[in-house]
């Protein structure tokens, strides 16, 4: 007779590594590092923008994360690189009896610009995500990130009752602190719905691009037309744009739009929206 397995054996845990890097050869932006360990990925290198721009996708086979998982994600851009980064759909972190894990290591040399644009994170109610991201810039490093998270999904009538949702940002630039943030939302946490919090919008989403921009580019950011809770700030060395949304399909039309906008007198570049973002 067999005998049964303890259930813990049942639910495994993934733990996942993503080494990427960048150097910039010529007029061109090369992929010279590319370590992974476990179930993440960056698909082929794309230029839709000519060589200066290389693209890449980063992919997570399993398509979600759940109690246990560790995920290591880390870029570094040599001098002068360019590297644009994003994912082919959302992340979804799901109920879990642990917590899962992400840490985010950025680092982007003097010159270089980097654009990390994933789409949106779905928190389940249930689980456990804790991130954890730190961006080092040197010199006149560049930079435009943003993040979507949506607690619990409304759609399906799922409110976000049950565990928590932790994050940590830090920017620095040649070691000074430019931007520290913490979030932690637990379920049915009083935030979900108090006006000095999400105010009953389940997605919230941050923007945030290096240098300073006139007051005219700045009005016509505000003015976008969106069923979105949003404005900006101007801060030194730092533009910040929040928002808040009852659907993240809505922030992300936002943030594209603000994209648009600043990305030419921002980054020097006309804004191309990666294909993966239509499909």
């Amino acid at each position: 007779m067999n005998a049964a397995l303890p259930p813990t054996l049942f639910t495994p845990s993934w733990h996942a590594e993503l080494e990427l890097g960048y150097a910039r050869q010529g007029d061109a932006t090369r992929p010279v590092q590319r370590r992974h360990l476990g179930p993440l990925r960056v698909q082929k290198h794309l230029y839709a923008e000519g060589p200066e721009v290389c693209q890449h996708i980063i992919v997570h086979p399993p398509g979600g994360i759940a109690g246990g998982d560790r995920l290591n994600i880390s870029a570094t851009l040599g001098e002068h690189a360019w590297a644009q980064l994003t994912s082919p759909g959302a992340a979804k972190w799901y109920r879990a009896s642990g917590p899962a894990y992400q840490q985010l290591e950025l680092k982007v040399g003097a010159g270089a610009t980097l654009e990390w644009l994933p789409q949106e994170t779905i928190v389940y109610a249930g689980a456990q995500a804790e991130l954890s991201t730190r961006i080092d810039l040197e010199g006149d490093a560049r930079l435009c990130y943003w993040d979507m998270v949506a607690l619990g999904r409304p759609a399906a009538g799922e409110r976000f009752d049950a565990g928590h949702f932790q994050a940590q940002l830090d920017i620095r630039r040649d070691g000074q602190l430019l931007w520290h943030e913490r979030q932690r939302i637990s379920g049915n946490d009083g935030l979900l719905d108090s006006p000095i919090g999400l105010d009953g919008h389940p997605v919230f989403a941050t923007l945030l691009i290096s240098g300073e921009i006139d007051s005219e580019l700045l009005e016509r950011c505000r003015t976008i037309p969106s069923p979105v809770r949003g404005d900006l700030s101007q801060l030194p060395g730092l533009l910040v744009a929040r928002c808040l949304a009852s659907e993240a399909l809505h922030a992300r039309a936002w943030l594209i739009e603000l994209w648009r906008l600043l990305r030419p007198a921002l980054l020097g570049r006309a804004a191309v929206p990666p294909r993966i973002w239509s499909t």
